[in-house]
């Protein structure tokens, strides 16, 4: 599966940050029953590489990812894990390689025209817009979708509930990356029920790209 057909399998991915690997399996199931099976799990915690191994094994609907790849051994850990793609934060040319030699589809992070040049020199057609908000937001991928209209993007960081169906309206946006899918504090007091009526409302978005 390519990382553009990952994208379109629903509206929005949520950006995991898992704390206790207790949490991993629950959570999926959580997600998967609201309707969101692609899920990414952020290299953000000790516990990260052992929730992703743990929801691929128990949890087959879901489709897990390690997010935060910053180093080309992150690819060969993210494999090992049993991850299905990676989310990089930004591009570089060695983790498109590792990624392209291990045969992990990648998801590089761009923030610039000339990040997406470089991305789209490498052989990617989906991209990162990463720090969203930060990077300009709506109108940074109005203006991207002129000069690269063969570009599709998943914006990331700094949207929410609120923004994300405005971001989908957008003909370049496949879907979005967001983290109040799985609110920490949720997670601590396992409310699952209430990550499900998330996951339900999220799945519930339309995009324009489909």
């Amino acid at each position: 599966m390519t990382v553009l057909e990952l994208l379109r399998i629903g509206p929005v991915i949520p950006v995991v940050v898992i704390d206790d690997v207790a949490h991993a399996i629950p959570l999926a199931r959580a997600l998967v029953a609201g309707g969101v099976r692609v899920l990414e799990i952020t290299l953000r915690t000790p516990a990260a590489l052992a929730a992703v191994t743990a929801i691929a094994r128990e949890v087959g609907e879901a489709i897990v990812g390690v997010g935060t790849i910053t180093r080309v051994d992150d690819v060969a850990r993210a494999l090992a894990a049993g991850a299905r793609f990676g989310v990089s934060p930004g591009f570089a040319p060695a983790l498109a390689d590792a990624a392209r030699a291990s045969g992990l589809p990648l998801l590089p992070g761009v923030m610039t025209p000339s990040d997406v040049i470089a991305g789209r020199a490498a052989g990617f057609d989906a991209l990162k817009l990463f720090p969203a908000q930060q990077a300009g937001g709506i109108g940074m991928l109005k203006a991207l979708h002129g000069p690269f209209p063969d570009v599709m993007f998943c914006p990331t960081g700094g949207v929410t509930a609120a923004s994300a169906a405005d971001f989908l309206a957008l003909p370049n946006v496949a879907c979005v990356g967001g983290s109040w899918l799985a609110p920490p504090q949720v997670m601590r007091t396992g409310e699952w029920g209430k990550i499900t009526v998330l996951a339900r409302e999220a799945s519930a978005l339309r995009t324009s790209a489909r």
